[in-house]
């Protein structure tokens, strides 16, 4: 999946300026895709040239103008195309489980080390996705948008809770008998 189409997806549901579409990232997709903003604006200019989004230039007093995209027909032609398109998983490369199998012949106080500062990454991201989790389970009747977001982000709950569970596996196997 390119960066592009995770875009085209945010710009279906409504226009927005690319600081916006970095905060949506940060808000609803971080839990299985991640950009800068950089990398945002850069594809921007790129699907603004395919013709896959157009922008309004909203004037700012004492800033710069602010471009809000919208997706183009093109757009939602090519988001329609990949959509249709099979999925494959995506191959894992994790440097964690190369160090996991180097620990034989190195320090494993390192690997205790560095398994206990991964599990502690993994629980805060998991504590951030269920605050947002317990936020759409106080929506009655979310849109069906909301629904489907709140899917995305059980996936990333499940996600963390795998790696923390997996860590706390490497580590019961690690200690000292």
């Amino acid at each position: 999946m390119a960066l592009s189409h995770t875009i085209l997806a945010v710009l279906s549901r409504e226009p927005l300026s690319g600081y916006d579409i970095g905060k949506r990232f940060e808000e609803s997709v971080s839990c299985y895709w991640q950009a800068s903003q950089q990398q945002i604006y850069r594809e921007l200019g790129k699907m603004e040239h395919q013709g896959w989004v157009t922008y309004k230039t909203l004037p700012q007093a004492g800033k710069p103008d602010k471009k809000i995209y919208s997706i183009t027909d093109a757009g939602k032609a090519e988001l329609t195309r990949w959509y249709a398109e099979p999925t494959e998983p995506t191959p894992i490369r994790e440097d964690l489980l190369v160090k996991v199998l180097a620990a034989p012949y190195v320090s494993v106080d390192i690997l205790i080390q560095e398994l206990q500062r991964r599990r502690q990454v993994h629980q805060s991201k998991l504590i951030d996705y269920q605050a947002m989790a317990a936020v759409h389970q106080t929506m009655a009747n979310p849109p069906k948008a909301e629904q489907f977001r709140y899917l995305t982000l059980r996936r990333g709950i499940r996600y963390e809770q795998d790696w923390i569970d997996w860590c706390d596996e490497v580590l019961d196997v690690l200690k000292p008998t």
